[in-house]
């Protein structure tokens, strides 16, 4: 059984695979202060709840994280809980996604791997949207290449830069409203805040396309999709475990048939 772990800004992702079949997920809040020893109380305790253990059904783990305090903390828990060593997506490691950027070390883990489970399930080229901390729109070649792309602020920090900078304006839930022209100010903003995000995805889309000269699959994932994903008319598909299955692929590469 293998765990993948996907350490976002806000939040972290875990999942468990039985061979490619996608079996558990669960979803955390990103707290950059958890020592190793807390982070092995919440993951063991969601393993405690369907069954597993740490100690047993484990036999790998994968992690792509864009936080590096939580980053050392994994790492050290993963040493001490597992007999085997974990596969750290970074620098070094067999993706099989040539980085065609200026400073490909820059590149986060989670759009590399985005970009390898996009080709693998879609082909090319292709477009990711990620919907979190930050909207992030990976640009895949028809040869799995990742090309570069879009980083746009994400739509929850959007709302919270908006409400701490205005006196009178008080949080919203993020759904769309019943129309584009808002009756009340609760309306005004979540249309500004969701079909803005949705106009934002669909300009940049179409733009994106303009470049390359020719029309791309759109694959949607992150933890906000199902927000904004109804009201664009760009978007192919979602995803919502992309990332994860990105993170198997890239385990199945580093690790041989028998290891972990």
């Amino acid at each position: 059984m293998l765990l993948a772990v996907d350490v976002g800004n806000t939040e972290i992702v875990l999942g468990i695979f039985r061979g490619p079949g996608l079996e558990h997920t669960w979803r955390l809040s990103t707290t950059p202060e958890r020592t190793s020893d807390e982070l092995a109380l919440v993951i063991g305790g969601l393993l405690d709840q369907v069954g597993m253990s740490f100690e047993s059904q484990i036999t790998g783990v994968v992690v792509a994280s864009v936080v590096p305090a939580v980053t050392s903390s994994l790492r050290e828990m993963a040493e001490r809980h597992f007999p085997f060593l974990p596969v750290f997506v970074g620098p070094g490691t067999k993706t099989g996604v040539p980085i065609l950027t200026d400073n490909p070390r820059e590149v986060g883990a989670d759009r590399v791997v985005n970009t390898l489970a996009a080709f693998s399930k879609f082909g090319g080229p292709a477009i990711v949207v990620d919907f979190g901390t930050g909207t992030t729109f990976d640009v895949v070649s028809d040869k799995g290449e990742f090309l570069g792309g879009v980083i746009a602020p994400g739509l929850q920090v959007s709302a919270a830069s908006l409400f701490s900078h205005t006196a009178r304006l008080t949080r919203v839930e993020l759904v769309a409203p019943r129309s584009a022209v808002g009756k009340s100010t609760v309306e005004a903003l979540q249309s500004g805040l969701v079909f803005g995000t949705a106009g934002e995805v669909d300009g940049i889309v179409e733009r994106i396309e303009g470049e390359l000269g020719m029309p791309t699959v759109v694959i949607a994932t992150g933890g906000l999709a199902p927000v904004v994903v109804p009201h664009c008319h760009t978007i192919d598909h979602h995803e919502p475990w992309l990332t994860l299955e990105g993170l198997r692929l890239v385990f199945e590469k580093n690790v041989a048939v028998g290891d972990g």
